[in-house]
């Protein structure tokens, strides 16, 4: 007989690996099960929701809503300064607009408000405005929100 102590060993957890090989204890929830031992589910995979043309400008419509001409309380939009909204199929977005006058003072920063505004739109990739004079602006080119604003109804 030995005068040793003697030795318990102690069962060792089982051990199980990720998914990406780490060793992990065998009842961990990170441990990789047999598929068998895994519930079913199932998974519906769905494409991203597209926007159609008419969406879109409705969206490009209301950001610019939110422009507003410095010296006037209207924004451009209801102003008339807007004469066109195109969307093109990569949903770029082109807006053609004009100023109330062609020295406008605010003419160095109202159409970059525009394209901005536009171009953060998250269904819109990008925007460009293009600044006309052709037809003048003219007071008949606002709204009719804009007009009783403006005191002209």
């Amino acid at each position: 007989m030995s005068d040793a102590p003697e030795k318990k060993t102690e069962a060792k957890p089982e051990t199980g690996k990720t998914p990406s090989g780490h060793l992990v204890p065998g009842d961990s929830a990170l441990a990789d099960k047999k598929s068998a031992d895994l519930p079913k589910t199932e998974v519906k995979v769905t494409q991203p929701s597209e926007f159609t043309d008419e969406q879109i400008e409705e969206q490009v419509v209301e950001a610019i809503k939110t422009v507003y001409d410095p010296e006037i309380p209207v924004n451009v939009y209801d102003l008339g300064l807007i004469y066109g909204i195109q969307v093109n199929p990569d949903k770029t977005v082109l807006v053609t607009m004009t100023l109330t006058t062609p020295n406008c003072p605010a003419a160095g920063f109202l159409p970059g408000q525009v394209e901005a505004r536009v171009r953060h739109l998250p269904m819109v990739e990008d925007a460009r405005v293009e600044i006309t004079f052709d037809p003048p602006f003219s007071p008949e080119m606002m709204s009719e929100e804009a007009k009783l604003e403006l005191g002209f109804l």
